[in-house]
């Protein structure tokens, strides 16, 4: 598991945290319902960052990834 999958999970573990009305602390800090807003940011810019990861090497257009189909015999 990359550091931006692991990074990744403990926002998303954060924000459940805070949307059931708890508090939780993260990185040695105390983060409650009222930081929901930069839980989200972080969530956020760690999941464009493991999408940059899983995404590396793999065709796209504008951020758009694509496959290619080959129809018939290859020569």
């Amino acid at each position: 598991m990359s550091n931006a999958t692991e990074m990744l999970a403990k926002y998303l573990q954060a924000e459940s945290a805070v949307l059931s009305g708890q508090s939780i602390t993260f990185n040695g800090r105390t983060v409650s319902r009222a930081d929901l807003s930069e839980i989200r940011k972080g969530r956020q810019e760690w999941e464009k960052k493991v999408q940059a990861e899983e995404g590396a090497g793999s065709p796209s257009i504008g951020g758009k990834g694509f496959a290619v189909a080959t129809f018939g015999r290859r020569l």
